[in-house]
């Protein structure tokens, strides 16, 4: 594979990994605020799925693209934008692990609510409060990691 193509797909793999991630989170936050129990289990069982199809995919080919690129330029894991990309890449992998957990168990609870007529418990609201907060350092340093691929200065090759 070429290091255009491989650069190529690793573009095209962050933004579907960041845009699955921003649609998902701002789909599933404007149907919590609705309260529509149909509307919020619907939106979960969607955002799991998304999770499962689009985001596990990239958050596994962005480190392997990544270091097969720095691999071919011959550019050391040390070099700061590399070693900032992949520091932020795990921090928002580490909020992103347990936002996975908390989205399932939503959709469990949300199924639940609905197939018995009830409201969605408490429990769910505290883990709603939970994924949005875990969100916010994940999608910080997703901004972060973009930035740092867009500026990166890597001598002797374009950008």
């Amino acid at each position: 594979m070429t290091y255009a193509t491989l650069k190529t797909l690793h573009i095209l793999s962050m933004v579907l990994l960041f845009g699955t991630g921003l649609g998902s989170a701002f789909y599933k936050w404007m149907a919590d605020r609705g309260g529509n129990v149909a509307h919020i289990a619907n939106t979960n069982q969607h955002v799991v799925l998304a999770d499962w199809i689009f985001t596990t995919p990239t958050v596994i080919w962005q480190p392997i693209s990544g270091l097969w690129m720095a691999y071919l330029l011959d550019i050391p894991l040390t070099t700061p934008w590399i070693a900032a990309s992949f520091s932020l890449f795990f921090l928002a992998g580490a909020c992103w692990l347990p936002v996975v957990w908390l989205q399932i168990r939503m959709q469990k609870i949300a199924a639940e609510a609905l197939a018995k007529g009830s409201g969605l418990p408490p429990l769910y609201w505290r883990m709603a409060r939970w994924w949005f907060w875990l969100g916010v350092p994940a999608f910080t340093a997703m901004v972060a990691v973009v930035a740092l691929m867009v500026f990166k200065h890597i001598p002797g090759v374009g950008s």
